[in-house]
């Protein structure tokens, strides 16, 4: 069993002791991964005039209406072009995003996470090098690739069909960075099953865990953000090592995960 308490605990000792390498690693990853109608158109004339009254006032009236109708409807299509056309270009900078974001997701954040993970993970038991985080670009940076596009594909499934089961198998990816971390040779279907393996029974704890920070994130955009760089952040990405941790002790020791 392990309780939010200890994680914390151990998280700020040994922050504590690598304090300016940690900000440092946290800083990088949260900079660089973030840790990215229907419109219709009124038509017609209002009103009808007979034959029988067609006085030269009523005439006058007649054309100043249809004036303002057409006034109108001109100006109602031309709101319709306007958010048709914006549409189109918020259409294509989206995609252009994605057609840039995408490549720098899978080939630069995914192998990124996996070092700033082996980073805190280290940090656990000596004070871990900044070098980390380019542990994946130099260990079997493809394997690396590979598994973590697997992983987001499977939680981006998940997630279409509803939002629920999407977050569940985020959490029971969750530590597939930190077990390629420290075999970065293991094959796909290995470390996903592992991942799931180690995280059953702890999903909702985990949940519970990241939910424990909601203070900390409004203390955080209450001073701007400047507490998530020099302490949260960090603090953060050491606990969820720290739960890294001790699953994969409980796992070592047992063969399963207690619930």
């Amino acid at each position: 069993m392990w309780s939010r308490k200890e994680l914390k605990e151990t998280a700020k000792q040994q922050i504590s002791q690598n304090h300016w390498k940690a900000v440092l690693v946290a800083l990088v990853f949260t900079i660089l991964c973030g840790g990215f109608g229907t419109f219709g158109p009124a038509g017609g004339f209002a009103g009808r005039l007979s034959d029988s009254d067609s006085s030269q006032e009523t005439k006058r009236e007649y054309y100043e209406e249809s004036l303002d109708d057409e006034i109108d409807m001109v100006l109602e299509e031309g709101a319709l072009m306007f958010f048709i056309i914006l549409f189109i270009i918020l259409t294509v900078i989206v995609l252009a995003l994605l057609l840039i974001v995408l490549p720098l997701d899978i080939l630069v954040f995914n192998p990124l996470e996996i070092g700033v993970s082996r980073f805190f993970t280290r940090n656990l038991r000596e004070q871990a090098q900044v070098k980390e985080m380019c542990f994946a670009f130099d260990r079997n940076y493809k394997n690396c690739v590979r598994v973590t596009f697997f992983r987001d594909l499977h939680i981006l499934l998940w997630a279409l069909l509803l939002i629920i089961p999407g977050i569940i198998k985020s959490y029971e990816y969750r530590l597939v960075p930190y077990i390629l971390g420290e075999c970065p040779d293991m094959e796909r279907e290995e470390v996903l099953n592992l991942s799931k393996t180690m995280m059953h029974g702890n999903k909702w704890k985990a949940f519970v865990l990241d939910l424990s920070f909601l203070g900390w994130y409004l203390l955080n955009g209450m001073t701007l953000g400047i507490l998530g760089i020099f302490y949260l952040n960090p603090y953060i990405c050491q606990t969820k090592a720290a739960l890294y941790a001790t699953l994969k002790e409980q796992y070592l020791q047992s063969g399963k995960i207690s619930d």
